[in-house]
């Protein structure tokens, strides 16, 4: 019972620091604006792919987690 405790109030920080990133995402400067993502725009129709942004976010999580949770 005390581990689901656990990743309840994980999965709650995690949550309330997706928020404040969606609130702020549009202050941030160059996020979803690199060199290397797709926008594509058409008469009636935008698509957007970004791919730069999608791997620099990755790679950054993916050092914050194993720094986080490094035993």
């Amino acid at each position: 019972m005390e581990s689901l405790g656990k990743i309840l109030i994980i999965f709650g920080l995690l949550i309330a620091v997706m928020g404040l990133v969606l609130t702020f995402a549009p202050k941030i400067p160059y996020i979803g604006r690199l060199p290397g993502d797709i926008w594509i725009e058409r008469k009636g129709m935008v698509i957007y792919f970004p791919i730069v942004t999608s791997l620099i976010l990755s790679l950054v999580l993916t050092l914050v987690l194993n720094l986080i949770f490094r035993r």
